[in-house]
């Protein structure tokens, strides 16, 4: 762990801090200018594997922001390539998995030896670690194994999951087979990133909100489990663990045992805490439009969480999802100096070291 001390690992563990630490899920990308003047010459996937990029974009949008976590550019299905399922970019649509994995003699065909391939994520992490020392602590991520098996079946974004569930439901043995071996290749994937010096790692299940609390308890919760505990196991970071659309499915979010949950703007913060025990940290949670508002809007609602959190040692603010690309960049940059701002001058005992 390169800074343990940092306000946010410390917030991770729930500890008291002077100050609330804030990041921005998606910091660096499109809405910033010096992202758009690299991706000029780079495409998304190069950026991702040319680790000396990679690092570039991550440090230069944690410092340019000045907030209190660095987290890895890379891409969430990096994982599918190396497991035998090539994916592209298609311009307007996001991703696009050639061959969508819609059998068992699909499923049997994924390989899980090749996850050492992708280190070139674990080699940006160490650039940026070199780069920070304990001056800023680095999130490493990786995807859920539910969100990661539900692009790969559906070849690209959804609506209404119509393959996955389909799979889930009729050939609930080929699903298990598929979301062991996401969960066999993550592990191996996450813990390099911590090896090379990521202090936190974040888990993104973006997709589990198209599940019902059943559903995610059968199809998403075991192989999500499994990944945390043997993450846990092997790194000893604090996880967080976010999903979108998940207000129904905190308790069976919390059962995973991450020690951080990562709270969307569907409902209040201070519910979502309690909802999920205050024996956990939360991450959260405005959402990504308010920083289309104006600033007095901007700054109502972000103190508005932040009352919400009411000093309580364990939150580490953030956006509900990620920066979107036609963001101001002034906003982001006033919000998160807001959040230190407010922080330090809000009258609450338990904000002290």
């Amino acid at each position: 762990m390169s800074a343990p001390e940092s306000l946010f690992v410390r917030a991770c563990q729930r500890l008291p801090v002077k100050t609330t630490p804030v990041w921005f899920m998606r910091q660096a990308g499109r809405y910033m200018q010096q992202y758009r003047d690299i991706r000029k010459h780079h495409s998304l996937v190069e950026i991702c594997k040319k680790p000396e990029l990679a690092a570039e974009v991550t440090i230069t949008a944690a410092e340019f922001l000045k907030v209190d976590a660095a987290i890895i550019f890379a891409d969430l299905l990096l994982p599918l390539e190396v497991m035998g399922l090539p994916f592209h970019f298609s311009a307007g649509e996001g991703p696009v998995i050639e061959q969508p994995l819609r059998t068992a003699e699909g499923v049997k065909l994924l390989r899980t030896d090749r996850a050492a391939d992708l280190g070139y994520v674990a080699d940006a992490v160490a650039l940026v670690v070199k780069h920070f020392g304990d001056k800023l602590p680095v999130i490493g991520f990786c995807g859920a194994p539910f969100t990661l098996a539900s692009y790969m079946v559906e070849g690209g974004g959804s609506r209404h999951y119509l393959e996955v569930k389909k799979l889930m439901y009729n050939t609930p043995e080929v699903w298990d087979e598929l979301v062991t071996k996401l969960t066999d290749v993550l592990v191996e994937y996450a813990a390099a990133q911590v090896r090379a010096g990521a202090d936190v790692l974040q888990i993104f299940d973006s997709w589990v909100g198209c599940l019902s609390v059943d559903d995610y308890r059968r199809y998403a919760m075991l192989p999500t489990t499994q990944l945390i505990r043997r993450l846990q196991k092997e790194t000893h970071v604090p996880i967080i663990y976010f999903g979108t659309d998940s207000a129904t499915l905190l308790p069976s979010m919390a059962e995973t045992g991450a020690e951080i949950i990562g709270l969307d703007w569907r409902i209040p913060l201070d519910e979502g805490w309690r909802t999920v025990g205050h024996t956990r940290a939360v991450q959260g949670n405005l959402d990504p439009v308010l920083l289309f508002a104006s600033w007095p809007e901007l700054k109502r609602r972000a103190e508005h969480i932040l009352r919400l959190a009411d000093g309580r040692p364990g939150h580490i603010f953030n956006l509900g999802h990620g920066i979107l690309p036609q963001t101001p960049v002034a906003n982001v940059k006033d919000l998160a100096q807001f959040v230190h701002e407010f922080s330090l001058t809000a009258a609450s005992p338990s904000r002290s070291e």
